[in-house]
């Protein structure tokens, strides 16, 4: 499919909303933060982490309540974002790793097939310098599922998202090159085995010199520099604050005498910090400090009022890797964590700025998921979005207009709880758990304009709003590279 350039065009129309008036199409900024729960910023709340570049972000644009992530986990909810399907029918609905976590064994993850239609395609069409730096997730280095085949015009970062758990790798991949790093190949998989855990000096062999998110964030103020004078559209699916828990010192000395903290002593799933409070909350200020540059650096090459900038999260706070959700308050108070399909697994914040046509310091409660940014995209682009995506665009909901959807969206997982599906309609949140086992299990059913930490079942009150959330769960389609059959235990 061939979108038409709108390059020449002085008046863009919207989706039949308010035109917008440019010379060229607004450049788009999408950056992604990894494991990032709803209430660990300062604008959703958060007292003890220190964000001020995305809280500015905030002030200076529309901040979404009611967002959500495409999955409960990493690479089904990149799929989501990229292609514009929910999990009802998308290719990749779990973190299926081809290869194994050392080097050698560096396969990513179940690859995107060949000719996907994504949003960076969609956005070549129309005319824009597609860039990624971050975490890819959806196709290995031996893959046609890399960005470099799927829509991007430059890549730099982890292609294996089981790598990314080392915040200090031996290389990264810019397109289809490897590029060393000045770091030491050591496991992000180990537990402590000094003498003394509280030294300090004896974790020191979990650091390298070259920190990762430094080195892609110097690639992305380039990548802004090198495309200032096209419409470029750059997404950065940045890998904080995934676990392991590592940050440079000098994030590390920001949190100085703030916390009562134990040291983490690591398990076989991640790595042991002896300040691991204060490790969370350094990495998440120092991917506040670098949005902060990227902010800047838009400012300083007179882009900013024709960029359109949204930061987000992949899904929930995770639950592993000495990672203290409750002490946080990291989901605002929602129920469940990254993996779990209540509202805390996949709820997440969502803040957008557009100088003048967002309004600055405003909020909505639009309902919306990572499957809407493709037609949000070609919106702010002036193209049509594919018509066989589950997305609708949020453009009105940015632009302070209110509308009334009664779309369902839905969402389904199979790493966890025995296979769970969820959908919401309206105001209520059905979940159904063990499905492996039992594709017919019992629908719990929760009112969220009453209940929004979902603490009370209530479907046995309301049979009609259960059997229509039932008819959606099951409607899902099967994917054609791996079953994930809910009627096969055990599949997925």
């Amino acid at each position: 499919m061939t979108m038409p350039r709108i390059l020449a065009l002085g008046i863009l129309v919207i989706g039949g909303c308010t035109p917008v008036t440019d010379t060229n199409p607004p450049n788009i900024v999408y950056m992604l933060a990894d494991d990032l729960g709803y209430g660990e910023l300062g604008s959703y709340g958060q007292s003890l982490i220190r964000t001020p570049n995305l809280d500015r972000l905030a002030a200076d644009g529309m901040r979404f309540t009611q967002h959500y992530s495409g999955s409960p986990v990493c690479a089904p909810s990149r799929g989501t974002l990229l292609t514009g399907l929910s999990t009802l029918r998308s290719q990749i609905r779990d973190n299926y790793e081809v290869g194994g976590y050392p080097d050698p064994e560096e396969l990513g993850q179940m690859p995107l097939d060949s000719g996907t239609y994504t949003i960076g395609t969609m956005l070549q069409d129309a005319g824009y310098v597609t860039g990624a730096i971050g975490k890819w997730g959806l196709g290995g280095r031996e893959s046609l599922g890399q960005p470099r085949f799927q829509g991007f015009d430059y890549f730099f970062g982890y292609l294996d998202q089981q790598l990314a758990h080392n915040f200090y790798p031996t290389h990264l991949w810019r397109n289809g090159s490897r590029v060393d790093l000045d770091n030491e190949y050591f496991s992000a998989h180990q537990r402590f085995e000094g003498t003394d855990p509280t030294d300090p000096e004896q974790y020191k062999r979990y650091q390298g010199n070259d920190y990762s998110l430094d080195v892609m964030a110097d690639d992305a103020l380039r990548f802004i520099e090198e495309n200032r004078d096209h419409p470029f559209f750059l997404y950065l699916p940045f890998t904080i604050p995934h676990v392991a828990l590592q940050v440079p010192d000098s994030s590390l000395a920001q949190y100085d005498g703030a916390f009562e903290e134990e040291p983490y002593l690591g398990d076989p799933t991640y790595l042991p910090h002896h300040r691991p409070l204060s490790a969370y909350a350094g990495m998440i200020t120092r991917m506040d400090d670098h949005i902060g540059r990227i902010l800047d650096h838009l400012d300083e090459l007179g882009l900013a009022e024709n960029t359109v900038v949204m930061f987000t999260s992949d899904n929930g706070t995770t639950y592993t890797g000495g990672v203290d959700a409750e002490f946080f308050e990291s989901t605002a108070g929602l129920r469940g964590l990254k993996g779990s399909l209540y509202e805390g697994g996949i709820r997440v914040p969502l803040i957008a700025r557009w100088p003048g046509h967002i309004e600055a310091g405003t909020e909505s409660d639009e309902v919306s998921a990572f499957w809407d940014m493709m037609p949000t995209f070609a919106d702010i682009a002036g193209v049509e979005a594919p018509a066989d995506i589950d997305g609708t665009s949020i453009l009105p909901a940015l632009l302070g207009e209110q509308r009334n959807d009664d779309r369902s969206l839905y969402w389904e997982y199979h790493g966890l709880w025995n296979g769970a599906q969820a959908v919401r309609v309206g105001q209520w949140k059905g979940v159904r758990l063990g499905v492996h086992e039992d594709p017919h299990a019992p629908i719990e059913l929760y009112d969220l304009e009453a209940d929004p930490f979902e603490t009370s079942d209530i479907a046995d009150r309301y049979p009609g709003v259960v059997e229509q959330i039932r008819a959606v769960m099951d409607s899902r389609t099967e994917s054609d590279h791996k079953p994930w059959n809910f009627a096969s235990a055990g599949e997925g």
